[in-house]
């Protein structure tokens, strides 16, 4: 197992750790406006899964506190554009347009990355995707969470896998770079459930860029946390997590990147897993699980 980290791919390239600065587009999702449903996603927040982006503003304005945020943390100049919550490609595309330009026109600013549903991405969109990513390398995030799409119907996710394949092969044919979500611990899968979502990426061609791991956070708010009361299932422990977390690795291949191996989601609005909460602990956990793997 030779697992690869987004933080040390970058830092080869830049020379420096380039750390994400969370944005918002002020979109916001057709699973939430009625045009495929209503609520979204039911384990979605209702800040967009975007609960530590910056507040909504102009977006140099967005940027210059979002470099305050994690000035802490770096002295770096170079900053990752990360547009989180809600959807990305959706909305007044003449809009979203000059958005990003303006984003990716900084000299500060050395990726864009969008996260966004397969169901948002027609040829117009990709099209400009394309002539942001002659400028400045954009990657577009999928939230696929799952491939198995009796999950998907229970998660109110309202596509299908063929609607995440179709836009899959578009984007990597315009050549751009593919990131997709999978979310471990969803009700009703079983480890081999898991595990089968994780050997769907692993086969896909052209090969997958990114992946981005984690195990469901339910929250407050959210319907999976209504669900969840009324008829609770098994919450993975943090060694059955690092576990499952080891197997994933094992399979997907070593030229897809790992961009995250858990999620953080607020403290307050944490309903389960609780251990979630001791980020520093639970990386340490990981960790040493994966490099104990890799020996």
């Amino acid at each position: 197992m030779d697992v690869r980290y987004i933080s040390d791919v970058l830092k080869e390239q830049y020379g420096e750790k380039i750390y994400r600065l969370a944005l918002q587009s002020g979109c916001t999702c057709p699973n939430r406006d009625g045009t495929l449903g209503l609520g979204g996603c039911s384990f979605c927040s209702e800040g967009g899964s975007g609960e530590f982006a910056a507040a909504p503003a102009p977006v140099a304005e967005q940027i210059e506190k979002a470099k305050e945020l994690v000035s802490a943390k770096t002295s770096g100049s170079r900053f990752i554009a990360y547009f989180q919550s809600y959807t990305n490609t959706y909305g007044d595309l003449e809009r979203l347009r000059k958005l990003y330009y303006e984003t990716v026109l900084r000299d500060d600013i050395v990726i864009l990355s969008l996260g966004t549903r397969p169901d948002c991405v027609g040829d117009d969109v990709i099209a400009m995707l394309k002539e942001l990513n002659r400028i400045k390398p954009v990657w577009v995030e999928l939230g696929l969470q799952t491939a198995n799409d009796v999950t998907a119907r229970r998660i109110n996710r309202c596509y299908d896998r063929s609607v995440f394949e179709d836009a899959y092969q578009r984007l990597k044919e315009a050549g751009l770079t593919v990131i997709v979500h999978l979310i471990f611990g969803l009700p009703g899968e079983d480890e081999e459930t898991m595990l089968a979502s994780v050997r769907y990426l692993a086969d896909l061609t052209p090969c997958l860029d990114g992946v981005k791991l984690q195990l469901l956070q339910i929250l407050r708010g959210t319907k999976i946390a209504e669900e969840f009361a009324e008829n609770p299932w098994h919450v993975m422990t943090l060694e059955e997590y690092a576990n499952l977390l080891v197997k994933a690795l094992r399979i997907l291949p070593k030229e897809t990147i790992v961009h995250r191996i858990t999620g953080d989601g607020p403290k307050k609005l944490l309903i389960e897993p609780r251990w979630c909460a001791d980020k520093k602990h639970v990386m340490n956990t990981l960790h040493k699980a994966i490099d104990r793997a890799e020996k």
